[in-house]
């Protein structure tokens, strides 16, 4: 029990395994499209982990130490971009970094987690836009909607499991928790119609199956679940399309 106790404190509740979860998801496309390269995982680990942990630490007395590795993360991510890349993708980097803040920082009168109903597709576009856009020479409309679709479904049973507690109207409080999983076995359904037009067979079976198991975590979400089926089950959905790759090209 303290062995899981620990492994919580230290790799969900830090923010590392989101954050590797959101990268893998990239690394997916990123295989598909052969663009893979080290500098460009490391640039996405580390924006998304700096981003989860201002997100997290903003109103706490840890503030101004995330604040201290937000700007030496900033740097390096810009370092890594000036050595491996290019103008145009500091750009990229810099827009999705000015959406992170504005989904939620303090200093804000109304930021995006503030307004109802908006906070899960937000995350999708965010997410959807590191996929399509700063990873790739041209922004790819097929690997945004399949990444927004797929993103949104599975933001929508945290919102399922904080729907208790949230300030702000969520589709659970508004609609209920059964019609809040009938529109993520949507977005679901819709992304892996759009996976199986655009992707390659190998990456659609990968894709197709990480959408079976999605399926099953939504269907099972219920507010009264521990926090770690959601912080740890269903945030793996999303690391799920590349561990079928991998399975499926090397074993």
């Amino acid at each position: 029990m303290n062995l899981l106790k620990i492994l919580k404190k230290t790799i969900i509740d830090s923010q590392f395994y989101v954050s590797l979860m959101g990268t893998l998801f990239a690394v997916f496309f990123m295989e598909e499209q052969n663009t893979f390269r080290y500098p460009t995982f490391l640039l996405i680990f580390i924006t998304y982990f700096s981003g989860y942990l201002y997100t997290k630490y903003q109103n706490t007395r840890h503030f101004p130490v995330i604040l201290l590795i937000n700007a030496i993360a900033g740097i390096v991510c810009a370092l890594l971009i000036i050595h491996n890349h290019n103008g145009i993708r500091l750009l990229k980097w810099l827009v999705i970094v000015i959406l992170g803040l504005l989904y939620n920082s303090f200093f804000l009168d109304v930021y995006i987690r503030k307004i109802p109903l908006l906070k899960v597709f937000y995350v999708g576009l965010v997410w959807a836009l590191v996929n399509c856009w700063l990873t790739l020479p041209e922004f790819s409309i097929p690997i945004f909607l399949i990444s927004f679709f797929f993103i949104t479904a599975l933001v929508l049973p945290f919102d399922i499991r904080d729907m208790k507690v949230d300030s702000v109207k969520t589709f659970p409080t508004m609609i209920g928790v059964q019609n809040t999983k009938y529109i993520a076995y949507l977005l679901i359904f819709i992304s892996t119609i759009l996976a199986a037009q655009y992707l390659t067979f190998t990456y659609f079976i990968s894709f197709f199956l990480s959408g079976i198991i999605s399926y099953i975590f939504i269907y099972f979400s219920e507010n009264e679940r521990d926090d770690a089926y959601f912080s740890f089950g269903v945030e793996t959905c999303s690391a799920l399309p590349f561990l079928f790759l991998v399975i499926m090209k090397y074993f």
